[in-house]
């Protein structure tokens, strides 16, 4: 497939990175924010997830991201375990740090019932915070608003009662304030599809962008399905067992995202969002073969 040029507005490209999980990891992940930034993405997303000290370092990451790139952060947000005191400052610390763009998430729930699970249930109910956040920093904004994006179920959410319930959730988020939706990983093309097409018949309007990941590995693979629920691809999870070395996990891993991002592209998907693992050569790789480059070139070249 080749991506035809879009007069109003070029395909997005966005990533996800990963903070080091300890000093020996940061050396790589500065050599991959280096090869991401040279595919001029409009953003790349910082999880923030964890344990206090990760959570530090998904700070200590934007700030490198904002001070030393040319890279816009979109800065990953959780509400689980957090007050709401807890989260109006974090909201308004990365915004001082020249953040403009969050993705609200509820966050995993701890596995100790008894452990505090935070004041707001809902991501939802994070989405309504930071706006109310952001309306006391019209002077830092320049009298401009957050980009909020939120999350999307191709597949229904582990803890749903159904596939609409998901879609139901999605329209209330974008009530809410949300600008935007990334998706989950998904393997089946269909799912896309079917996601985009429900949440419009429910009255969602806003972008909805699938999440992509070129997975070349199968112990990678096993375990985004025990964290996410999202049943691996059989099919895929054979091609990665009986390949002969990383060299063809990898090609297999690229050739399977490119088919998802093509059929997205085909179903008018608005762009793409890669989950990297901190694998630049990977996600790169998956946007050369679907021509994005060339089609945001040729988006933005094209007069008004």
């Amino acid at each position: 497939m080749t991506l035809t040029p879009r007069a109003a507005a070029p395909p997005s490209l966005s990533y996800e990175l990963y903070p080091p999980a300890g000093p020996e990891a940061e050396a790589p992940v500065l050599r991959a924010i280096a090869e991401l930034e040279a595919t001029n993405p409009d953003y790349v997303s910082v999880t923030y997830s964890g344990t206090p000290a990760r959570r530090r370092a998904s700070i200590r990451l934007i700030e490198h991201l904002v001070r030393n790139t040319r890279l816009r952060p979109l800065a990953h947000l959780t509400c689980v375990g957090e007050t709401r005191a807890s989260l109006d400052l974090l909201v308004r610390q990365i915004v001082g740090l020249g953040v403009r763009g969050v993705l609200a998430m509820r966050g995993d729930l701890p596995r100790d019932p008894e452990a505090f699970r935070g004041e707001l249930p809902f991501a939802r109910y994070l989405v309504e915070l930071i706006r109310q956040v952001e309306a006391g920093h019209g002077a830092t904004l320049a009298g401009g608003r957050l980009a909020v994006g939120v999350a999307a179920y191709p597949n229904r959410h582990p803890e749903s009662p159904s596939f609409q319930h998901d879609v139901e959730v999605l329209v209330s988020k974008e009530r809410s304030g949300a600008d935007f939706a990334i998706t989950q990983v998904y393997f089946d093309p269909e799912h896309y599809v079917r996601l985009v097409a429900a949440a419009r018949a429910a009255g969602v309007t806003m972008p909805i962008i699938p999440g992509v990941i070129p997975m070349s590995s199968v112990r990678r693979l096993e375990r985004l399905a025990v964290m996410t629920g999202v049943r691996p691809d059989a099919a895929l999870l054979h091609r990665l067992e009986t390949a002969s070395d990383d060299a063809e996990r990898q090609r297999i891993g690229v050739k399977a995202a490119a088919g998802l991002a093509r059929a997205a592209f085909d179903a008018g998907a608005p762009g793409l969002h890669l989950y990297t693992f901190n694998d630049p050569r990977a996600s790169i790789e998956v946007i050369e073969a679907v021509g994005l480059p060339a089609a945001r070139t040729l988006s933005s070249s094209v007069p008004a």
